[in-house]
């Protein structure tokens, strides 16, 4: 994948943050449990973001795409009273280098905060849409958690 594709933003990000990473080309999918199938990766290691309103307000909760997001789990976690999914129209203006669903899952640069599932933290690697439903991005757990400052919660069931 050339580095014209990934999203501008985030690549100015990482290079400034001395952070190393792959990109890599996949077939056309919309979810990541089919991204991580199309691109032989383990469902895990493969994130998804989802879009939530707290209390009204933006928010990404990240989870590995073999776990599902609870809701209850996640409103306990954030102390928000009311906590739902955001439609797409709620943030496909956010994003406007990627694809609608697409995002990567930096909220950071976004102004929007992070809710990263606690099983994450024993993985070594991670990999999550660049941008667009072909394009695939793998860097060390560690260097996403160091520039994202995700609050680690239980927030998944399997």
């Amino acid at each position: 994948m050339s580095s014209e594709t990934l999203s501008p933003r985030l690549q100015e990000f990482l290079s400034s943050n001395r952070v190393h990473y792959d990109t890599m080309t996949h077939p056309h999918a919309f979810t990541a449990r089919d991204t991580a199938a199309s691109a032989h990766i383990d469902s895990h290691e493969m994130l998804k973001t989802v879009m939530v309103r707290l209390d009204g307000k933006l928010a990404m909760a990240v989870l590995p795409s073999d776990e599902w997001l609870d809701l209850a789990q996640l409103r306990k976690a954030s102390g928000a009273r009311e906590v739902a999914l955001a439609t797409e129209a709620d943030f496909k203006d956010r994003f406007p280098e990627c694809e609608v669903g697409a995002m990567p899952p930096f909220g950071n640069l976004y102004a929007m905060e992070v809710y990263a599932a606690a099983s994450l933290a024993d993985d070594d690697d991670i990999a999550f849409n660049a941008g667009s439903h072909r394009e695939l991005m793998r860097m060390g757990w560690h260097d996403f958690e160091r520039l994202v400052h995700p609050r680690m919660v239980e927030l998944a069931r399997h």
